[in-house]
């Protein structure tokens, strides 16, 4: 039995394939598109899945959508009604898209699978579960229990904003919910807004932003009291209250009243390019504190209602890794899996397999290894011949290499040499997080690394962390933490031995001054709080990655190298040689690898393409 999953038509959309319940490939749409967050409907991403599986659309037994839209239309309805009259201008744009899109979202599905030659007469099954009910399946599913308790958490689906359910067996029990206009994830993007990021895609800059806040500073505890006395309660049980006074995003235009927040805070709603500043920082810090408390009372609750050992979780804020690890250090469960692609993405794969399990009844067979993702490496991969084909087009200069171990070797000394080397090898990764498939690299101990990246290859803020790929087996050596972590989805600690002293007044210290202190002899991982965004290399799902770091450590020592995602600021991932290449010209990166080819900037023909990409790629 064959399913296609689909998310669409909110953000992040996306398609996922599966075969008697197996998964075979899933994919982002803005990955083909390169719009980032692209939300229209994935055909690329369908076409892709269907030719990896070697099928046509109408050889598929069920089309799975990631949600059921009437209810989401109650919910607008519901909403409107509620908070009347305010809300109108919000009212008069929304109702016409519903009205003639979203309403009749079924008849939109099949004419657009009709593009892809889809045949009505076929009459497949087309499904429609429930937002939450498809993030739970993805996460559980996957997992290696065969009983857990399932958490997941974002905005807004229909009406859940977060749920609590048991998953056993093939089962899926939805145990209790937290509904709008109340929402964690809604509440955090609420600060992404407030400090100057895009909401649905910023939420990472603000985690990451966190800790350049003081811990110690008392406008820390305060902006946490207040926070809870004026916007939000935080009950034990894990659910949350937010006081509609000081929102907007219910019935208006925006995330927060801007004049109200001002008042409580004591500054105004920052914009994109304005200074950051040690108020901004301990703000950020504040909800992050916050969040991390209302991601452990769920999880404590969910402990509560399930008695499980493991606790598996998916939803736009299970991608928030600070809180993750919190849950996980704070041993409430014996075992943990998240779902790499989190957000809505991540949709499209559980509402087929919640289809292909609940709907269809079929047996689920509990994977004996890590996790079913497969590394999350479920997208394209390219031939020798698409690479040369590429390197035709842009008259490249490369040299080929038949022994993978010889290019192993060179790419590492070349890393260790100080130069960033982009890296295209295998299938693309399905999710966020690029990991070994599509990444920029770079030498952990290089102290102008971080900056380097983020100034030159990124075009991004220079506060931005990157994260550690390490051998799995080598873990414990650098990071308080000896379990795996292969999605980069768990903050942990660079261990106490690898740690530099820091300044009595280090806290005190401006963004920029503490920024460029050396914290760690990896000290362009090593995040200004000590900690680290990990991934677990792991030999079975990425051989080529791991030997990549095997020679590293064999030439350095260290068997750990930095990792970002394959893109400059604002831009999607790469998914292809030529997306790489073009990506590699109009960046400062030293080298390039894609499969067995190694190009060197050095001897690349001069870039006759306008560098455009800033205008091509909005600040996100």
């Amino acid at each position: 039995m064959t399913i296609l999953g689909i998310s669409a038509f909110y953000h992040d959309s996306a398609a996922a394939l599966i075969e008697d319940g197996r998964i075979v490939a899933a994919a982002q749409e803005e990955r083909f598109t390169r719009k980032k967050h692209d939300p229209d409907f994935p055909a690329n991403a369908v076409t892709y899945c269907l030719q990896y599986g070697g099928l046509t659309i109408n050889q598929v037994d069920a089309i799975v959508f990631y949600d059921k839209p009437l209810l989401k239309f109650e919910r607008l309805l519901e909403t409107y009604y509620t908070f009347a009259p305010k809300g109108l201008r919000s009212f008069l744009m929304a109702i016409p898209v519903w009205l003639k899109e979203k309403l009749f979202l079924k008849r939109l599905i099949r004419q657009e699978l009709e593009k892809l030659g889809y045949d009505p007469a076929k009459k497949a099954k087309l499904l429609f579960p429930e937002h939450h009910l498809s993030h739970a399946a993805s996460a559980f599913y996957p997992s290696p229990f065969r009983r857990a308790a399932i958490l997941t958490i974002d905005g807004v689906g229909e009406w859940a904003t977060a749920s609590i359910g048991l998953g056993e067996g093939e089962n899926i029990t939805i145990l209790k919910e937290l509904r709008f206009p109340h929402s964690l994830g809604l509440l955090y993007s609420a600060f992404t807004y407030f400090l100057g990021f895009r909401v649905n895609s910023g939420e990472y800059k603000l985690m990451g932003l966190a800790p350049y806040g003081d811990p110690h500073a008392p406008e820390v505890a305060r902006y946490v009291a207040l926070i809870k006395e004026k916007l939000v309660d935080l009950r034990e049980d894990g659910s949350v209250w937010l006081n509609q006074d000081y929102f907007d995003y219910a019935t208006g235009l925006t995330m927060v009243n801007e004049a109200k927040w001002a008042d409580v805070f004591g500054f105004p709603k920052r914009q994109p390019d304005d200074e950051l500043k040690a108020h901004h920082c301990n703000l950020g810090l504040a909800i992050q504190h916050l969040t991390e408390e209302a991601v452990l009372n769920m999880g404590r609750e969910a402990k509560r209602l399930t008695n499980a050992d493991a606790i598996v979780l998916a939803g736009g804020v299970a991608l928030n890794c600070v809180s993750n690890g919190k849950l996980q250090k704070a041993g409430i469960f014996k075992d943990l899996f998240i779902q790499p692609a989190a957000g809505d993405a991540g949709g499209a794969l559980g509402a087929a397999l919640a289809a292909y399990h609940i709907y269809f009844g079929q047996e689920r067979i509990v994977t004996t290894e890590r996790d079913a993702m497969r590394g999350s490496y479920l997208g394209p991969t390219f031939s020798d011949l698409d690479v040369e084909l590429m390197a035709v087009k842009y008259k490249a200069v490369s040299t080929h290499f038949s022994d993978v171990g010889e290019l192993s070797r060179q790419t590492a000394k070349l890393l260790a040499d100080g130069n960033v080397v982009g890296w295209v090898q295998g299938r693309m990764e399905f999710g966020p997080r690029a990991l070994g498939g599509r990444s920029i690299l770079g030498d952990p101990r290089n102290a102008e690394m971080q900056k380097k990246l983020n100034l030159k290859i990124k075009y991004r803020e220079s506060f931005r962390p990157f994260a550690p790929s390490v051998l799995a087996e080598d873990c414990a050596e650098y990071f308080d933490y000896d379990g795996a972590s292969p999605y980069m989805l768990l903050v942990h600690p660079v261990t106490e031995s690898r740690r530099a002293s820091l300044p009595a007044n280090y806290d005190s210290f401006p963004l920029r001054e503490k920024l460029y202190y050396q914290r760690s002899d990896l000290p362009s991982i090593t995040h200004i709080d000590f900690s680290a965004r990990i991934q677990t290399v792991h030999k079975d799902t990425n051989p080529r990655y791991y030997q990549l770091i095997e020679a590293f450590k064999q030439l350095t020592g260290y068997g750990v190298i930095v990792n970002t995602s394959f893109n400059v600021r604002g831009e999607p991932i790469v998914c292809t040689p030529d997306d790489a290449y073009r990506c590699f010209m109009r960046t400062e990166m030293d080298y390039l690898v894609v499969g067995n080819y190694l190009f060197d900037k050095r001897q690349q023909p001069q870039w006759q393409e306008k560098d455009n990409w800033k205008e091509e790629f909005v600040l996100d």
